[in-house]
């Protein structure tokens, strides 16, 4: 299948490199041209514009896979819009608004194109694991348009699922990172406890190794956590600043609005913006190197500005 990748960012050049290893034809698209060099030894054709990567479909329906933040991408869609043929399929892999997503559905309709927006989580290790998305459509043949993409991108153990109309792929994304948020900050909390409580010099990363041979707590998170505290046990050289990405943000939001009570995503946002105010400590600190480890976000205040 033939499909534009614009946002060669971590995830995005990930998704351009196994969609070429698959022999899908990659027409990469970004804003420096460095990314797109590299998506070319990955086997991709690099665009150097916009037109030109419209021009590269000679005829064929138009795909565009968008990764980008979620800020911009109504602006690069109005573009997109001023270029592509009637029947595009615009597809939204990044964070966005699931409410500003069933806006953007309406306007690219609109302008008679379709939009799928597809939450997608994998982090920096999708090419490897495959990537696990969400996707929203209005028209369900688009999504079936688009289900090779999906199928490739979901190797050898990721998976995918059409959840409703416009919107709700990027809802259940919402959701899914809100829980993240919860679930990061009480195994934070939790090592926390386990490096400044009575018992002195306990081996965090042992403790983490033994958690993850099928206790309770067993999961992806805390594999991550282990392995960070093994390679750098009293995290040194991270200043626990913890960036908050919009999508907890979003979930608590609808939750007023819903009037659902969310006191650990609540709990747990609130750490991240009071660590962004200098409120730091060892749980913050390996925040920081979760994020880094699963999505290979920078790791201090300085590095992420």
């Amino acid at each position: 299948m033939k499909v534009v990748v614009h946002g060669l960012g971590r995830m995005g050049m990930q998704i351009a490199h196994k969609l070429a290893d698959a022999d899908h034809t990659v027409i990469a698209h970004n804003r420096s041209p460095e990314p797109v060099q590299q998506a070319v030894e990955y086997g991709a054709l690099g665009t150097t514009s916009k037109e030109e990567a419209v021009a590269a479909f000679k005829g064929e329906q138009v795909v565009l896979w968008l990764m980008l933040p979620a800020e911009i991408v109504d602006t690069h869609v109005n573009e997109w819009l001023s270029l592509v043929p009637h029947g595009t399929i615009f597809i939204d892999g990044g964070n966005s608004d699931y409410r500003l997503t069933r806006v953007l559905s309406e306007k690219i309709t609109a302008a008679g194109s379709h939009l799928v927006d597809v939450g997608t989580s994998g982090g920096v290790w999708g090419y490897q694991n495959g990537f696990s998305m969400m996707a929203g459509a209005d028209d369900l043949n688009a999504f079936k348009a688009i289900e090779p993409i999906l199928t490739t991108l979901a190797m050898p153990e990721g998976a995918y699922h059409h959840f409703g109309p416009s919107g709700s792929g990027h809802f259940v994304k919402m959701t899914h990172n809100a829980i993240e948020y919860g679930m990061m900050e009480s195994l934070a909390e939790g090592y926390r406890m386990l490096k400044e409580g009575p018992y002195k010099g306990l081996d965090l990363a042992a403790a983490g190794d033994v958690w993850q041979h099928h206790s309770v707590v067993t999961s992806w998170l805390n594999e991550l956590s282990q392995s960070a505290l093994a390679e750098n046990p009293d995290l040194e050289g991270i200043d626990g600043f913890v960036a908050e990405s919009g999508e907890a943000r979003w979930t608590l939001e609808t939750a007023k609005e819903l009037d659902l009570p969310m006191p650990s995503i609540q709990a747990a946002f609130d750490v991240r913006l009071a660590s962004q105010k200098g409120e730091i400590n060892f749980a913050t600190k390996l925040l920081a190197a979760m994020r880094n480890k699963f999505g290979g976000h920078q790791i201090n205040k300085e590095e992420s500005s």
